[in-house]
């Protein structure tokens, strides 16, 4: 699909923009399953200023979509309407170290960046990260975790931009988490995380992370085209065994795949489209409530038009 332009109408509207706008950029190099259609309108902002400068001057009937590394993330094959942000690494990869155990990091700093940064300084409690393939951002809007800990246990408060272009912040307590979720407002774009840890040895902490690590490569595809794990694990069950007990461990729709290792985990072959994979995952959704009456629920975010 291709959208109508709309770049000369933000030009007028926005025209000390600093970051980058780019009309009908196709998404699906920007994400691991490396499928999807097409932004309306991409824009990397400079900086957190430019941000809030865009945001206070577009109009409110104009959709807004935020994407970060896109390991988590199908954008279907017609491409998402409106406005997509990205923030870059160069506006918003700034990690910083603070005293009393206490890291400032950018909403575009990968985890695994962060808790490496976390270790050389001597910061215990941020070694989970290395488990969780994303950035920041996508870490505060989904309390992202892995490997016995959560955003929730390290984070003091998240800087974000409204849809009005205000900045704001967020303690721990006002981000409503919970397994998976955060109850900060959908418009809110972050922009930076302060976290707390506590003093560790660098050695001790790197050695955790290669242990981390090793876990990862044993158990799951992590070298393929993937968008990490598919469904929220329910209630005291394992989303992963509830697919294997269902028989969809290496099932296949067009060329998209249940992962052979790693169950909770789907795939792209080579050639599968942004339909195929999420129509796996809806086969696999409908195998396991018939086979065991539980409801599993995305964990991937799926954005855009079919």
């Amino acid at each position: 699909m291709t959208f109508p332009d709309i770049t000369a109408d933000i030009a007028r509207f926005a025209s000390d923009l600093r970051g980058k706008i780019l009309a009908n950029e196709p998404l699906a190099p920007y994400t691991w399953f490396r499928v999807g259609g097409p932004a309306q309108i991409l824009f990397m902002p400079a900086d957190e200023a430019d941000l809030a400068y865009f945001l206070a001057r577009l109009p409110r009937e104009i959709p807004v979509t935020v994407v970060g590394l896109g390991s988590n993330l199908i954008v279907r094959d017609g491409g998402v309407e409106g406005v997509v942000i990205r923030l870059s690494a160069k506006g918003f990869g700034e990690i910083v170290v603070e005293d009393g155990c206490r890291l400032r990091v950018g909403a575009a700093v990968p985890d695994v960046k962060a808790a490496r940064a976390a270790a050389e300084a001597g910061i215990d409690g941020l070694a989970f990260y290395r488990g969780i393939p994303g950035a920041i951002g996508g870490a505060l809007r989904m309390n992202a975790g892995a490997h016995g800990g959560e955003t929730k246990d390290a984070l003091i408060e998240a800087r974000g931009v409204d849809r009005a272009g205000d900045v704001r912040v967020f303690g721990v307590a006002d981000m409503g988490y919970a397994y998976r979720h955060c109850s900060a407002p959908d418009d809110v774009i972050f922009t930076q995380a302060l976290y707390q840890g506590r003093p560790g040895d660098s050695a001790t902490i790197i050695a955790e992370m290669e242990r981390i690590t090793a876990a990862r490569e044993a158990s799951q595809p992590i070298k393929e085209k993937t968008g990490g794990s598919t469904f929220k694990n329910p209630d005291g069950r394992k989303a992963w065994q509830l697919i294997d007990a269902a028989g969809c461990r290496g099932l296949v729709v067009g060329d998209a795949q249940v992962s052979e290792m790693h169950c909770n985990f789907l795939i792209n072959r080579g050639h599968a489209s942004a339909a195929d994979i999420e129509a796996l995952g809806e086969e696999v959704r409908r195998r396991v409530r018939e086979t065991s009456g539980v409801e599993l629920h995305w964990e991937i975010k799926r954005i855009g038009v079919a």
